[in-house]
């Protein structure tokens, strides 16, 4: 039990000290509909990291290698590529990919997006998940 709060206070805590963006992704998550978003910022694109709930916990953390503006610097996409997680039973093991839309309200913190998923499943059984996509609300720190 004590190493189960140590792991839950790790998925939280480390996301919200350490990442430029915290929030909430909605939508559809291997761990279920809801899940702690993050963002960190890297020299080669950012890192896009989330942690669900419900059926399991499951963990995504995804290399957005491309992050650029649309028109201005309120609206940017983004795409990348990264592995999960599913802890549960059955325990999953894959790879999801990640292309989506972000808008960066003017004057106040807050990041709005939403994006979809690919996910391969490799382990526990093998097969591919077309279905994911999400809304993530985040709140931009500095």
């Amino acid at each position: 039990m004590k190493h189960n709060l140590l792991l839950l206070f790790i998925l939280f805590a480390v996301p919200v000290v350490y990442s430029q963006e915290v929030g909430v992704r909605l939508g559809n998550n291997m761990g279920g509909t809801a899940a702690i978003d993050a963002v960190f910022g890297t020299k080669a694109g950012r890192i896009h990291a989330d942690v669900s709930f419900g059926k399991g916990v499951a963990v995504e953390v995804l290399w957005d290698l491309i992050y650029k503006p649309i028109k201005g610097e309120e609206f940017m996409w983004y795409a990348g590529v990264g592995p999960y997680i599913f802890i549960n039973d059955p325990f999953h093991l894959g790879a999801c990919g990640e292309i989506g839309l972000e808008y960066r309200f003017k004057g106040a913190p807050f990041a709005m997006g939403v994006d979809w998923r690919p996910t391969l499943r490799i382990i526990e059984s093998t097969d591919m998940f077309w279905d994911r996509g999400g809304l993530n609300i985040r709140y931009v720190f500095n």
